[in-house]
């Protein structure tokens, strides 16, 4: 499968990005990548990209990488939404959060002036009660008993 990725280049604390595709099982160092499609210098913010071609590799079946697809989008090449490049936490929100979260649908207003919501729950049959679940608290652990000091006797 091919991918569309950044392969840096430059010097140590001057980075430089060339943007190509590559296979995505191999790494694209020593320049074993199949074609170049731009350059990316993060340090002047200058970007210069080949859209035909990049098209054309998205067209066959290649890839973009979240960072090389957020950038596409900027420059208009292809038309979507940007990705979120980094990984979402595993640990669980705090109670906080969530109703904050809850209250608000995509559109950034919140629930309670949604109109749709009431309805819902008006037309719904009430065939079976509502079983309102509560998060269980979580458990304080267990402090550890200080260890008991003998002293010796002469």
């Amino acid at each position: 499968m091919l991918t569309i990725r950044l392969f840096r280049v430059g010097r140590k604390n001057q980075p430089a990005f060339k943007i190509v595709v590559c296979n995505k099982q191999n790494a694209a160092s020593r320049g074993r990548f199949v074609e170049e499609v731009g350059f990316y210098d993060p340090l002047t913010k200058q970007r210069n990209l080949k859209g035909d071609r990049v098209k054309y590799w998205l067209s066959v079946g290649a890839k973009a990488s979240p960072t090389v697809h957020n950038m596409l989008v900027t420059d208009k090449v292809v038309e979507g939404s940007k990705i979120a490049k980094h990984k979402l936490s595993k640990k669980p929100a705090s109670p906080a959060g969530e109703s904050v979260a809850s209250e608000t649908n995509q559109s950034g207003k919140s629930a309670d002036t949604a109109p749709e919501a009431p309805k819902a729950q008006e037309s719904a049959p009430q065939s079976a009660p509502a079983q309102e679940t509560t998060p269980e608290a979580p458990k304080p652990a267990e402090e550890p008993k200080p260890a008991e000091t003998q002293e010796k006797q002469p």
